[in-house]
C-alpha cells in the first residue's frame, strides 16, 4: 500500500470539484478555506471549484483539473471541493500512469468515493474518506473536524463514537448544527451457518483489519467496471482481512440489500473482520428494522460482526477513515474506538 506524504506547514492543498462546485455556497466555503489556511497550509482551487454548473464542468474538463493537481509538484495534497453527483463520467479521463507516478493524498466523501475506489483498488494509493474541503464550515468546529484535520498532518487520533448527532442538518433559527439524537451503534453477528438466517445483537468486538469503503450508493455504481478492483484488492491483501465501512446516502432497504448480495456474490465480503455501516442519510419512511431485515438476508448465514448507525458519513459527526489503511477497531456495550495504522 502506497501512503503518500502528508502535507506539512506551508504545502499547498490542490482543490478540484470532479463532482460538484461550491456554487452559491461560496461563503460557507471560504469559511473551511479559511480552517485550512489558519493550519498553515496554501490553498489552490482549480478553475472549477466556484462553478454554479451542475457538475461543475465537463466530465472531460474535471478530469484535466484533477491531473494538473497530480502534475503540478508545488501541490502537496488533493481535495475534492464538494460531493455531489457525476463523478463517475470522469474516471475515464484521469491519467493513472500520472496518478501512479507522483501520488498524493485525496481526500473526499459522497461522490468523490468514485475516485478513491480507483485509486486505492487499482493503484494501490491510500485516500483519505469523511470530509471535503468544504467540511470546515462549522463555527466552532466540532472534535470530528478536528480529528480530520490531525489526519492530513499525519496524526491519526483514536476516534470514538459520539454521545449525540446532528439529524436535521443547520438550524437556521440558531445558527448551529445542533446535536439533537442520541448516537446508538449496534453491533449484530450471523449465524455462522448458510442453513440458519438470522442476525443478533451482541455486546463486544476487538477486530482488525484493512479499512476499505465509503458511499455505498457510488460503490455499487462503479463496481464491475475498469474503475475499481475490490476483488484484486481483497485478494492482495487477503491476510490482513477487512474492516468494511458503508456511508448510506439513500438506498433504500431493498436496495442496500441488492447492493450488498453483489459484493457478497462477487466474493470480496469472505474475508471480513467487520462490517460498518453509518447512519443512513435520507431513509425516507424506512426504519432501521426495514434496513436490518433485508441485511439479515446477505449476513444472517455468514460469521460477520455487523455494525448498524455507526459515526460515518452523511448524519455528522462522522469518522475520517483512510481507504487502505489497518484498522482496529474495539466495541463494549454500544461504544467503539478506532485507531488506524499506516503499514
Amino acid at each position: 500500500m502506497i501512503y503518500p506524504e502528508f502535507p506539512k506547514q506551508g504545502s499547498v492543498i490542490g482543490i478540484c470539484a470532479p463532482s460538484a462546485g461550491v456554487g452559491g455556497k461560496a461563503d460557507s466555503f471560504d469559511m473551511s478555506v479559511e480552517v485550512l489556511e489558519a493550519c498553515g497550509y496554501y490553498t489552490y482551487e482549480t478553475a472549477n471549484v466556484r462553478s454554479e454548473d451542475y457538475p461543475s464542468s465537463p466530465a472531460k474538463v474535471r478530469g484535466e483539473e484533477f491531473n494538473s493537481l497530480f502534475e503540478d509538484d508545488d501541490i502537496d495534497m488533493v481535495f475534492c471541493a464538494s460531493g455531489g453527483d457525476y463523478c463517475v463520467e470522469m474516471l475515464p479521463y484521469i491519467d493513472k500512469e500520472l496518478v501512479c507516478s507522483k501520488p498524493k493524498w485525496f481526500a473526499g466523501y459522497s461522490d468523490p468515493t468514485a475516485i478513491e475506489m480507483y485509486l486505492t483498488t487499482v493503484c494501490d494509493i491510500a485516500t483519505i474518506y469523511g470530509v471535503n474541503a468544504g467540511s470546515f464550515d462549522w463555527r466552532p468546529l466540532h472534535q470530528y473536524q478536528y480529528n480530520a484535520l490531525s489526519i492530513l498532518r499525519g496524526d491519526l487520533p483514536l476516534q470514538y463514537s459520539y454521545d449525540r448527532y446532528c439529524s436535521q442538518g443547520f438550524n437556521e433559527e440558531t445558527g448551529t448544527y445542533e446535536m439533537d439524537t442520541p448516537v446508538e451503534w449496534i453491533l449484530l453477528r450471523g449465524s455462522g451457518n448458510e442453513d440458519i438466517i438470522d442476525l443478533h445483537v451482541e455486546q463486544s468486538l476487538d477486530v482488525s483489519g484493512r479499512l476499505i469503503g465509503g458511499c455505498i450508493d457510488v460503490i455499487e455504481w462503479v463496481f464491475g467496471t475498469p474503475y475499481e478492483d475490490l476483488k484484486g484488492f481483497t485478494e492482495r491483501y487477503a491476510d490482513d482481512g477487512f474492516i468494511w465501512f458503508f456511508d448510506n446516502f439513500e438506498l433504500n432497504p431493498m436496495g442496500l440489500m441488492y447492493a450488498m448480495t453483489r459484493l457478497k456474490q462477487a466474493g470480496v465480503l469472505y474475508n471480513a473482520r467487520a462490517v460498518i455501516f453509518g447512519r443512513t442519510c435520507f431513509p425516507g419512511e424506512a426504519t432501521d428494522m426495514d434496513y436490518l431485515e433485508q441485511l439479515e438476508r446477505v449476513f444472517g448465514g455468514m460469521d460477520i460482526p455487523v455494525i448498524w448507525n455507526a459515526d460515518i458519513g452523511h448524519t455528522k459527526p462522522s469518522f475520517t477513515l483512510i481507504n487502505g489503511a489497518m484498522g482496529h477497531l474495539e466495541f463494549e456495550n454500544g461504544y467503539a474506538e478506532l485507531t488506524q495504522s499506516l503499514r
